[in-house]
């Protein structure tokens, strides 16, 4: 079991790792391309990595199960478009230099998933977690109250669309990469329209032509792919509570590499805002270790 457990903890943190620094060099590396087609290529190659994965692993028996089930649909229809939206804001933040805002998002998530448990779900709060919502809260309000200029609504965004995409996966019980698969075939129509129009119009920077460049960009779906299978596997083998802690890896590594690496703007207040919300991800962490 002690086995297991660290396995997944490996995996679960190699794929935090992966989404914090790898997937952040990459994305804002391909940005040049503009952060519209990035997007659009992101959905294409990730659906065709999926499919790939589907074929690999021999899932087919379970995907057709879950699309017979009209409520599957409609649950991840919803999800899809949450997913989409979370992808595009997370991109545009990569693209316009607010990586720091964006792991603002991601710090705030997993509280705020806390919050929408208990509203949605009845799920109980403790007084550690009522304490670290408020905190969170008090964060927003104070850029608010402070300047609306400073308010990263970018990590925001990114937070509330990751909620609610989890709050409703809930809903559907399908494993991750599956539901991932048929979420990507909802946004497969409008991400293959809006190539089409990149194409038609000369914006697109993909080319046969070009093979160097197709490469890179074809890569866009395994940067997806791979660090989701590893984080899943690793949820699998030691649980929600570990992997959990394991996650802010993601935020933390962002938020390095936006101010050390890219030198993005740090104001004084985001620093008291970013102040608020680490004491809320210390006292959530710690209820989290004490409840698992």
């Amino acid at each position: 079991m002690n086995k297991e457990f660290n396995k997944g903890l490996l995996l679960a943190g190699f794929g935090s790792f992966w989404w914090g620094f790898f997937g952040v060099l990459y994305f804002k590396y391909i940005t040049f391309i503009g952060y519209i087609e990035l997007v659009v290529h992101r959905c294409l190659w990730t659906t065709f990595t999926l499919i790939l994965t589907t074929f690999f692993f021999s899932k087919w028996d379970i995907f057709f199960k879950i699309i017979k089930s009209k409520q599957n649909l409609v649950y991840l229809f919803m999800s899809g478009f949450l997913i989409f939206m979370n992808w595009g804001v997370w991109i545009y933040a990569i693209a316009t230099n607010r990586i720091i805002d964006a792991s603002f998002g991601y710090f705030i998530m997993p509280i705020l998933s806390v919050l929408l448990g208990y509203i949605f779900f009845k799920e109980k709060l403790n007084n550690k977690r009522i304490f670290s919502i408020t905190l969170v809260i008090l964060s927003i309000l104070y850029l608010i109250f402070v300047s609306l200029k400073s308010l990263p609504w970018v990590g925001i965004l990114v937070a509330l669309s990751w909620g609610f995409y989890n709050l409703v996966r809930k809903k559907v019980n399908v494993d991750t990469d599956i539901g991932l698969l048929i979420e990507s075939l909802f946004i497969l129509p409008i991400a293959i329209g809006a190539f089409y129009l990149i194409a038609v119009n000369g914006y697109n920077d993909f080319s046969l032509s070009n093979t160097p460049m197709m490469l890179i960009i074809l890569l866009a779906g395994p940067m997806t792919v791979i660090p989701l299978f590893l984080y899943v596997r690793g949820v699998e083998l030691c649980g929600l509570g570990p992997t959990g802690m394991i996650f802010y890896i993601t935020p933390t590594l962002q938020f390095l590499l936006g101010f050390f690496y890219y030198d993005e703007v740090f104001s004084f207040n985001k620093l008291v805002s970013f102040i608020l919300i680490w004491i809320a991800v210390i006292i959530y962490l710690r209820d989290l270790y004490e409840t698992n």
